[in-house]
């Protein structure tokens, strides 16, 4: 995932006090909520993770299985720390570093096939639409780069840094493509794919760090204002908001009509985004998630910076289990036939059971690993910052 880096004297002066429930917070004539998804999210194609967390409810889910026993296929080194996670389709690797530097890689054997230099660390996800790579660098612009080439189509300059993923809607007529991306002056902006002009932006209090979930004809997003936001895609106007107490760094997992999402200061909630309700809330103690939720129809995961890999019932947040690693969980886990990928600033890479939380086998990097896993087709597809970008698979 992308990490949120937040001084601790900035976290003091603005921090704000975590109630026991959130309350809500309706604007007149808000208009109505997200139409309820299917209660079983679509996982993520095979050969396919086009965006930050795979699926476009941004749930974590891969398809198919891994192998009981991974092996180091190939890796490859940037002149920087990787903290982008990576997107794939058609065999390829789209991947950001601190370097600068939007990297495409061939899956196969790791070759560079091209890479783009911005002009600052590129930690954003990319997001794949359309035969094009949308991602943001910390110089403040949105690039849109051709996926084949990595030719450059436009660039749009925000505020400030912009370390989420972007995501994709259709426009209102269903003609146009439009690009939503969360930056660090506190806006999200809607773009337009084909000309790279902005359509609207909405203004929050505080710096947009995760990356936005399209539900129908609005977005849904985690602010460091400590509010979720519901916005109207086709207007850029406030929907509603809902407090979450304090900042939110993760992206929203959402199912149905119900969010999922940590904040910094601990509690971890479930959000009903029609009614603004909050049906559960797990506390977090001192410590915080930065990690986004991966959830089922029957479990919601999630990496914490107690050290530990938390899972919890969807329906009623009863703990099941929590495995402890040897750092923070600030890597957001994906979930692929029955196994739970995930990093830790402990310098590995772990394969857990989802049924029990047991570990099925690690992998010492032996520097941070703050980057979520993308999975296709067997194969785990990983940044650390120790600059390399990892692929492991079923050896030979």
């Amino acid at each position: 995932m992308t990490v949120l880096r937040l001084p601790t004297g900035l976290m003091l002066a603005i921090a704000i006090l975590v109630g026991a429930t959130l309350r809500d917070r309706w604007s007149a004539g808000a208009g109505s909520a997200p139409a309820s998804a299917p209660a079983t999210q679509p996982g993520a194609k095979g050969g396919q993770w086009l965006i930050f967390r795979g699926t476009p409810a941004l749930t974590g889910i891969a398809p198919g299985a891994l192998p009981d026993n991974l092996k180091l296929l190939w890796k490859f080194k940037t002149e920087g720390k990787v903290k982008s996670s990576a997107a794939v389709s058609g065999g390829r690797v789209f991947v950001g570093s601190d370097d600068g530097l939007v990297y495409c890689l061939d899956l196969a054997d790791g070759k560079k096939l091209w890479s783009y230099k911005t002009g600052d660390s590129v930690e954003a996800p990319p997001l794949l639409v359309k035969g094009l790579v949308v991602v943001g660098s910390d110089d403040s612009f949105l690039y849109c780069l051709d996926a084949n080439t990595g030719q450059l189509k436009w660039k749009y300059e925000t505020g400030s840094k912009i370390l989420g993923s972007a995501t994709s809607a259709p426009s209102p007529g269903g003609d146009r493509t439009w690009v939503l991306a969360g930056s660090y002056d506190s806006k999200l902006h809607c773009v337009d794919l084909a000309t790279g002009k902005s359509v609207w932006t909405y203004v929050t209090d505080n710096y947009v760090n995760g990356t936005p979930v399209v539900l129908d004809a609005q977005a849904a997003f985690g602010g460091c204002d400590g509010l979720v936001h519901v916005v109207s895609v086709r207007t850029g106007e406030k929907v509603r908001t809902v407090e979450a107490g304090s900042y939110v760094g993760a992206s929203i997992a959402v199912v149905g009509k119900i969010a999922y999402v940590g904040q910094i200061e601990g509690p971890f909630y479930a959000l009903d985004l029609q009614t603004g309700k909050t049906l559960w809330t797990v506390e977090g103690e001192e410590f915080g998630f930065l990690s986004s939720a991966a959830v089922t129809d029957k479990q919601v995961v999630v990496g914490c910076r107690d050290k530990k890999v938390h899972c919890w019932d969807r329906q009623t947040g009863k703990d099941l289990w929590a495995f402890r690693a040897g750092g923070p969980v600030d890597s957001s886990p994906v979930l692929v036939g029955g196994k739970v990928v995930v990093g830790s600033e402990d310098g590995r890479l772990y394969v857990l059971s989802l049924a029990d939380g047991k570990k099925l086998w690690s992998y010492e990097i032996g520097d941070t690993i703050s980057a979520s896993p993308a999975v296709v087709d067997g194969k785990v597809i990983i940044g650390s910052e120790d600059g390399f970008v990892y692929v492991f698979g079923a050896g030979k």
